[in-house]
């Protein structure tokens, strides 16, 4: 992963077949179903990066010819989605840890103030003792996902671990400024935002592309 000075909070996934992906996520002509594919690969991989420094405990266990030393995940996993773009995400972490539980987050932007609205949450019981993983393409202004973590937090998480798709500086700013023990994580910094609070270069709206509804 790759780190940089002036966002300590921030890793950057650096992986060819990670690259081959978003650039497929990213052009306009990518259709629906390709572009559901392709995400669910991604993420899967990003999942995977994510995951490599989770903690394990050692067991014994028995093959079918001696015993030997065995490993499971220490932390329960839980995974929050940021309805609706992040539902894309969960099935590739799900496909690595089927054991996690899933929790959702609801947010919408008001399009005038670009702030984040909450009209659902629901996490699972264990939210105060495990590690979640709070999923959403795209980290644009960072009030939803800033709105997110707090609502976590509010119901006794302690533990979080940001992961996107791509990332805009003014979200990473606004996310590492309100949270700062919360580490985000990333496959692409991108430029920055636009006029009306979207990523550039970007992929366009997440959710209209998984779903078909642009």
């Amino acid at each position: 992963m790759i780190t940089l000075p002036q966002y300590p909070n921030l890793y950057l996934i650096d992986h060819p077949l990670i690259k081959r992906d978003l650039s497929i996520l990213r052009k306009k002509k990518t259709s629906n179903v390709v572009f559901r594919t392709v995400l669910f690969r991604l993420t899967k991989m990003i999942a995977y990066e994510v995951a490599s420094n989770l903690k394990l405990t050692e067991s014994d266990i028995e093959t079918p010819l001696e015993k030997t030393k065995g490993y499971q995940l220490k932390e329960d996993i839980i995974l929050v989605p940021i309805l609706r773009a992040g539902l894309g995400m969960a099935d590739g972490f799900l496909d690595l840890l089927p054991d996690a539980k899933v929790g959702h987050v609801g947010l919408y932007r008001n399009e005038e103030t670009l702030e984040p609205v909450d009209y659902y949450s629901k996490f699972p019981r264990n939210l105060k003792d495990s590690l979640v993983f709070l999923l959403d393409p795209m980290l644009a202004t960072g009030g939803s996902a800033s709105a997110a973590i707090s609502f976590i937090k509010q119901k006794g998480g302690r533990k979080v671990r940001l992961v996107n798709l791509v990332a805009a500086p003014e979200g990473v700013d606004k996310v590492s400024r309100e949270h700062d023990d919360v580490a985000i994580f990333a496959a692409h910094l991108d430029r920055g935002l636009n006029e009306n609070g979207f990523i550039l270069p970007g992929l366009g709206d997440a959710g209209d592309r998984v779903f078909g509804t642009e």
